[in-house]
């Protein structure tokens, strides 16, 4: 596989003139263009606009048919792939090298945008006023980059990118809105792979449930999974879990005569303490008490 430390290897591979920055560069196209139809990784960032006439993008080993306009956002070593893409419109793709960020807020903050770890049948898909929105930094930040390059340059395309960030924040929490009926009640769906996981026995052969498998049963990223239900419930799929789990062991301390630390090892829990600690962050009691509680 292809991996590109530096974005001029990159520019050079699949023919777009060289980068006026050795650390950040910018590519518009129309119609054709793409990074090679060959898997590949990089030591950048990348931010990508398009509206996919034909081929497809994967990434996150996820295969996706972009018909509308789309926002994609890719991280450092992250696989992607491009086949016979061709655009409908116009596409732009920002390049950022990890050491263009040092030093710079967005080195930390960047890693607090969660979209960076979805799939890429999870990106996000604009309104025309959003693509206007988008296009608009995008302008600055070419304008940017094609002048000169002065002490100045660097804080104002970053702060351009910063602002991308912010916008695609907003724009995601519009999307988990408006495409919850059209996706289902993602909670629902959440609850019957934790039931499942119960009932399957698979508690028995994996341990507890993590949120990279209930994700993975969902057919989503663990980040994606996590901000729809977020969006939903108020709760992290990691939140949700422990509350289940909680939940799960209340029903059998009412119904089970069996000591707590046997109810802790049946679902999954190595540790009585840790299984002890989260009880109590839950519920303000500990098991046993909850136990004695009901005795009496």
């Amino acid at each position: 596989m292809e991996h590109f430390k530096n974005l001029a290897d990159i520019h050079r591979f699949n023919g777009i003139p060289m980068p006026e920055n050795p650390l950040f560069s910018v590519y518009r196209c129309t119609q054709t263009c793409g990074l090679g139809d060959r898997e590949f990784t990089s030591d950048f960032y990348m931010i990508g606009f398009k509206k996919l006439k034909a081929g497809v993008i994967l990434y996150g080993r996820t295969k996706y048919d972009h018909n509308n306009g789309s926002l994609i956002f890719i991280k450092p070593r992250q696989v992607i792939e491009f086949k016979s893409v061709e655009y409908d419109e116009d596409a732009f793709l920002i390049f950022i090298h990890e050491d263009f960020l040092n030093g710079h807020f967005l080195h930390s903050a960047i890693s607090k945008y969660a979209f960076f770890d979805y799939e890429t049948n999870e990106a996000l898909h604009l309104s025309p006023a959003e693509e206007q929105t988008i296009w608009d930094l995008y302008y600055k930040i070419e304008t940017e980059y094609r002048n000169n390059t002065d002490e100045y340059s660097r804080d104002i395309m970053l702060t351009h990118i910063d602002s991308i960030l912010k916008y695609s924040q907003r724009f995601y929490k519009r999307q988990f809105i408006n495409r919850m009926e059209l996706s289902g009640k993602t909670v629902s769906k959440f609850h019957e792979a934790l039931d499942a996981y119960f009932k399957d026995g698979v508690l028995a052969a994996k341990g507890l449930p993590t949120v990279n498998a209930l994700a993975a049963q969902l057919n989503l990223s663990p980040r994606y999974l996590s901000d729809l239900l977020k969006q939903e419930t108020g709760k992290t799929a990691i939140e949700l879990i422990h509350i289940y789990l909680v939940n799960e062991a209340k029903n059998r301390l009412k119904t089970d005569d069996q000591r707590v630390s046997d109810i802790a090892y049946e679902l999954g829990f190595e540790n009585l303490p840790y299984f002890s600690r989260l009880f109590k962050k839950e519920t303000g009691i500990s098991p046993n008490q909850f136990k004695k509680g009901l005795m009496n």
